[in-house]
Order: C-alpha cells, then sequence, then structure tokens
C-alpha cells in the first residue's frame, strides 16, 4: 500500500510503498481518508517528542478520518506502529475510533480533531472546569490557541483572556470569543503586572501553550504576601511549550498562593479518553460553528507540502 514513510529522523517522509498491516485481536482495519499535519506528527517523524517511535522505517500520524470495512466514517487515533495514520490502511483498537457526524467533512474533521482536542481534554479531564469559570488562554493566536477560545466559549466560560505577541491579532481573537486581551511583546515585568492585573479580575483556569517567558510571567503574577485569606484557585495546564521547554519556579509562590500545576498530553489522558473527547468535540463543531482553516493536500506530495510555511492546518488526503 501507499504511505508517507520515515526512513530518517533526519529526513522528511517520503512517498512508496510498504506491507499493509493485519488486524489483531481487537482491533479494526481503517482505509485512512484524510490524516493532519500537525506540531505532534512532525515532532514523532523527527524522533524529538516524548511518544515517538524508534524503530524505522515508520509512516507518521497520530490521528486520522477513515472508514471501516462496513463504510462507517470514523474519526481513528493511536493506531498500530509503526503505521501510523498517513497510510491508506491502518489498524486501530476498536475503541479509539468514534463515528462521525454527518455535518462535518473529512479534511475539517481530521484538522480540527488534535489541536480542539488539547484544549477540551485540559478543561474537562485536567483543570475540571466549571461552567461559569474564567479562561486564560496563553499562546492563542495559534491553531490551537484559537480553537481553545472556541471550545472554552461553548463550554460556558464567563471570560476569555487571550494572549499573542502581535498585537494586531487582538481583533480576530475577540471575534472568536475572547474578553480581554495580553499582548505578549513587553519586557517581562509590564508582562508579569498585566497578568497581576488579569488574575486579580478573575482567572480560575490557564491553558498554556507556550511555557517559557510567558509562563514565567503568569506563574511570577500569582505570587502572594501572606495576607492571611487563601487566595482564589489558578489552575494552570500546560500543553505546549513554543516559548521554551525549562523555566525556573520559585518555590514561595506554590505557597503563598492558589496556584496548582498541572499538563495535559499524551500519558496524562488514557487514549481511549482523549478519542471520547474528541468524538465530543466533533459532535459540537457543527452547532457551535467552530472555525478552522484546513488546506486539503494528496499524500502523494507529502515531500514537498511537509515544510511548507502553510499558515492553514496542512491534511493528506487519498
Amino acid at each position: 500500500m501507499k504511505a508517507a514513510i520515515v526512513d530518517s529522523f533526519e529526513r522528511v517522509p517520503r512517498y512508496g510503498d510498504i506491507d499493509a498491516p493485519v488486524p489483531q485481536a481487537g482491533e479494526v482495519l481503517v482505509s485512512t481518508q484524510a490524516a493532519a499535519l500537525s506540531q505532534l506528527v512532525r515532532a514523532q517523524a523527527s524522533g524529538k517528542h516524548y511518544s515517538a517511535g524508534k524503530t524505522l522505517p515508520l509512516v507518521p500520524g497520530a490521528d486520522g478520518v477513515g472508514r471501516l470495512q462496513d463504510g462507517q466514517r470514523v474519526y481513528f487515533a493511536f493506531p498500530r506502529a509503526p503505521i501510523g495514520a498517513m497510510a491508506e490502511q491502518v489498524a486501530v483498537k476498536a475503541n479509539q475510533c468514534v463515528a462521525l457526524p454527518d455535518d462535518i467533512d473529512d479534511v475539517t474533521a481530521a484538522a480540527m480533531a488534535n489541536p480542539g482536542m488539547s484544549s477540551w481534554a485540559a478543561l474537562e479531564a485536567r483543570a475540571h472546569f466549571q461552567r461559569g469559570e474564567a479562561v486564560l488562554v496563553n499562546g492563542a493566536a495559534g491553531t490551537s490557541g484559537r480553537l481553545a477560545i472556541q471550545v472554552a466559549r461553548h463550554l460556558g466560560a464567563s471570560r476569555i483572556v487571550a494572549t499573542a505577541r502581535k498585537p494586531e491579532t487582538e481583533a480576530e481573537l475577540r471575534t472568536l470569543g475572547a474578553t480581554d486581551f495580553v499582548c505578549l511583546d513587553q519586557p517581562q515585568e509590564a508582562l508579569t503586572a498585566a497578568f497581576r492585573e488579569q488574575i486579580r479580575l478573575g482567572v480560575d483556569v490557564v491553558l498554556d501553550y507556550l511555557w517559557g517567558p510567558p509562563a514565567a510571567a503568569i506563574i511570577d503574577a500569582n505570587a502572594g504576601h501572606g495576607s492571611g485569606e487563601a487566595a482564589r484557585r489558578v489552575r494552570f495546564v500546560n500543553i505546549g511549550s513554543m516559548a521554551g521547554a525549562a523555566l525556573p519556579i520559585n518555590a514561595g509562590i506554590l505557597r503563598s498562593s492558589g496556584l496548582e500545576l498541572s499538563g495535559s498530553g499524551l500519558g496524562s489522558v488514557s487514549n481511549e479518553g482523549l478519542v471520547q473527547i474528541v468524538g465530543k468535540l466533533l459532535r459540537a463543531a457543527g452547532p457551535a460553528g467552530f472555525r478552522i482553516d484546513a488546506t486539503p493536500v494528496p499524500l502523494a506530495e507529502v515531500e514537498r507540502a511537509w515544510n511548507s510555511p502553510s499558515a492553514d492546518r496542512i491534511v493528506f488526503t487519498r
């Protein structure tokens, strides 16, 4: 069968032939129709993500949209290695597939699943978000951050603070549902003060796609002074590290505030749980009017498109 094939972690995948998988007990065979190129998939294909396979050759792709042998259209995730979603057929555990609603097409579903799941899982499974709480999306200008605003709005956030480096993104982020905006392009001391004001106004959950200096400013903004009253809980959930993988944390901030640190990703929520969350996301997408910019590209063009500078989410199709 045809697939995108990784022969070396130093090169982009090539289009070629590989043996089709044979389903094992508890698995189903899915004919792939669409698979998105996400930051996760790029990192896995380069061997840099903690979940990346180490045996080559392999086929990249963490999830996708396809059809079962009875014709049912499904979203699937975590196909059995080494054959990932960017292949004509994949073997997947039956409990890691969910039926797709008719009001969402293959390309949109594939594009939306991973970035939309990142915020929905963080809110529901990790932060235990409650309707009416306030959410701060740190790194809202990217695909995942834009969907995070829409997901938080759909789940009933009372206030949504969006952050981005470029001030000109504010207007568009507000159209997606953001009620407040913090520009990240300012000195660290001023940025910390801006976040301190947002926390004063009320923030219950932080969805952090950046880590690094922007996250440090949020954490520092929570510092208390032992006033004698318990501080408001702020559940900080890290999802990505686009601004840096490490930062120092003053232990006194954790002792003097209501700050609670956690993360959301592969391993913090079960694979089956993540698939069920994507099912909720895709069923809500049509009625809620979730928006994502996606560009379909034939899988045969994977080598050309892999590192193309596209602002849209690239989705490989058969």
